[in-house]
């Protein structure tokens, strides 16, 4: 008992919160810091949980721990893995309802409904240009930094889009899936058929400052 109080000095009288309640003195609040103690030490992100941290790394280290046993292929995080292994069985999860198309991932499925939106939340920061796919920014930036990571095994050349290199193969394959529907004609990119069609519809877009002639086509 306390002198001249009668009160007991027990420790139950230091905090009065009921049991069921959090009491601040033994949990003080975390400031936005302290809540994201785990640091990558190669780019500066921090983490709430060392398992993010460890996963996050892979990205710097390209590591792939997790592998398929039916291909070979392998893949950053387990999740990946799981996605991936769909493709041999055929099972897709992921019903878009508004198509009926399926997925075997559920951000392949979110991403695939921006195309029925129109939403485009992936931007670019250096030119502002938007994106419904995360995959379609990630090549975007290859422009920006010059960077060049498709390359072509026949010729060497190397280009900064998947679908840019695709259609330089053609040119070695000798591959002409786009066919004009007046004549016949095949070519190696959409590009170069509609050109073509200007000469059947006699559309001359190209004027020569010069002699003021114009043309369907550039010579």
């Amino acid at each position: 008992m306390a002198e001249g109080t009668g009160k007991s000095t027990d420790s139950s009288d230091i905090c009065e919160k009921s049991s069921s309640q959090k009491c601040n003195i033994l949990t003080p609040k975390r400031t936005p810091k302290e809540a994201k103690p785990h640091h990558c030490d190669i780019c500066g992100k921090t983490f709430s949980q060392r398992n993010l941290l460890i996963r996050h790394i892979r990205v710097h280290t390209g590591e792939k721990p997790y592998h398929c046993d039916i291909c070979d292929k392998s893949f950053s995080e387990g999740s990946h893995l799981t996605a991936h292994k769909r493709t041999h069985t055929g099972e897709k999860l992921y019903l878009c309802d508004i198509c009926g198309k399926t997925f075997y991932q559920k951000s392949h499925l979110t991403e695939h409904k921006y195309f029925h939106t129109g939403e485009k939340p992936f931007h670019c920061d250096v030119c502002d240009k938007s994106f419904s796919r995360k995959s379609h920014l990630t090549t975007h930036k290859n422009i920006h930094a010059g960077q060049k990571p498709y390359h072509c095994d026949v010729c060497g050349k190397s280009f900064s889009e998947g679908s840019t290199l695709t259609k330089h193969k053609r040119s070695h394959s000798g591959i002409k899936p786009f066919k004009c529907d007046i004549c016949g004609k095949s070519f190696s990119q959409v590009g170069s058929l509609n050109r073509h069609k200007l000469i059947h519809t006699g559309n001359n877009p190209y004027h020569c400052d010069t002699c003021g002639k114009s043309l369907s086509v550039v010579t």
